[in-house]
């Protein structure tokens, strides 16, 4: 199967701009790059299908730049529904180290800031240079600009099509770069770009958009939405983003897995039969949890990952060392443990009994677990030494109905 073929298969190609491109993508050897402005400093699972089709590319004998918007960055690309909070420059500049250590780390692309050659852009020169190779008809009926004018869109952010549209024509020029791929969202600012390379020094360049990856309801993944799965393990570990994966929606997984792992079309055409054969095995969930975190992170955070899952799931607690227990009882209900206290009333403070009845009911029923040890004595107390390093105590009631205090 051709490199073009595979992308289609996958579900990574939306719309290309020429279809002499189709050739040129099979042969290999382009210069292309991907845009990401600075907001984060981190990118997330929104992002990482965008940079695995560019990692994609790079293995197909293609030259991948990431471009960190340090200029455009400052300005904000249009929302369909607000205008982007401004960001201060120290913010940006702090982000943009970020991402490029980042991303230099796990895909090793090139990196620019397109802030390098538009900081010294005068104000008369940019509406000479570039503002008149812009038909203000032709910015309006862009999607992006579009859907805010019921609403309202300003100046600064009109401007960012001319922005991006600048930033390829300055990679054409200075590396030869062919191709911006993206979001669908950004096929206005990409054929903008083709237009100002085009009517300002003749050249024919091209794009391609990729699919927005969403979950099952069509909201997607990212930080705006308030459900970011960060690659970045300190923001979220590996055991979260195990989770994540295996949690996915089953109607999403195969998709997930075409378009976030490396594996190859008959590994996954396997894991969609075990899938609608065998739900209740997981296996392309864990495959697509596998493949992420081991490419992301390293085969030992993954297996790390597992081991933790699996310990939380037997309730194996005592294998596990502090830092994981926070790990895996992060969503759980915490709370302060100020005093020592025997245990119907650690229960009923602590609002795991509603009464001191209760309490004593689930105690002789063995209804309770501290740190892996079933409690059936009424006068058990809690103490700071029983607690895990002195610190943590995971109650169990029942099966799975989990609670952590921590020590003051």
């Amino acid at each position: 199967m051709k490199l073009y073929d595979e992308l289609v298969w996958r579900g990574l190609i939306e719309n290309i701009t020429d279809e002499k491109l189709i050739d040129k993508l099979n042969k290999g050897g382009m210069t292309f790059y991907i845009g990401t402005d600075p907001t984060g400093d981190s990118l997330h699972i929104g992002h990482y299908s965008t940079f695995s089709m560019a990692f994609r590319l790079k293995k197909a004998g293609h030259h991948p730049i990431l471009l960190v918007g340090g200029a455009t960055g400052l300005i904000g690309d249009p929302k369909p529904s607000a205008e982007r909070p401004m960001i201060t420059k120290e913010t940006l500049n702090y982000n943009y180290k970020k991402l490029r250590k980042q991303v230099e780390e796990i895909f090793g692309f090139e990196v620019v800031n397109n802030y390098d050659w538009s900081k010294d852009i005068n104000f008369i020169d940019y509406l000479r240079d570039y503002g008149k190779y812009f038909n203000l008809n032709y910015m309006l009926n862009k999607e992006t600009v579009k859907s805010r004018l019921d609403i309202g869109i300003t100046y600064t952010e009109f401007s960012y099509m001319i922005m991006q549209a600048l930033d390829f024509l300055h990679l054409y020029e200075t590396k030869n770069c062919e191709l911006q791929i993206g979001g669908s969202d950004q096929w206005g600012n990409i054929t903008s770009g083709i237009e100002l390379i085009r009517k300002k020094i003749g050249k024919e360049a091209y794009g391609l958009t990729m699919p927005l990856i969403t979950k099952a309801d069509g909201t997607k993944f990212g930080k705006s939405e308030g459900n970011a799965i960060w690659l970045d393990k300190e923001k979220t570990s590996s055991y979260e983003m195990y989770q994540f994966f295996l949690n996915a929606e089953d109607s999403k997984v195969i998709e997930y897995l075409k378009k976030l792992t490396f594996l190859s079309k008959e590994e996954i055409e396997e894991l969609e039969v075990s899938n609608n054969t065998e739900p209740h095995l997981r296996k392309a969930h864990k495959a697509l949890a596998r493949e992420v975190i081991t490419f992301l992170h390293g085969k030992e955070e993954y297996d790390n990952a597992v081991r933790i899952s699996e310990c939380l799931f037997q309730g194996d607690i005592k294998s596990l060392s502090s830092e994981e227990l926070l790990l895996g009882f992060k969503d759980v209900p915490h709370f302060e443990i100020t005093e020592e206290q025997n245990l119907v009333d650690f229960l009923v403070q602590h609002h795991i009994a509603s009464s001191k009845r209760e309490a004593r009911e689930f105690i002789h029923a063995g209804s309770i677990t501290i740190n892996g040890d079933r409690i059936q004595e009424e006068d058990y107390v809690v103490t700071k030494e029983k607690a895990k390093d002195n610190k943590i105590v995971v109650v169990r009631r029942g099966k799975k109905k989990y609670y952590l205090g921590l020590f003051q």
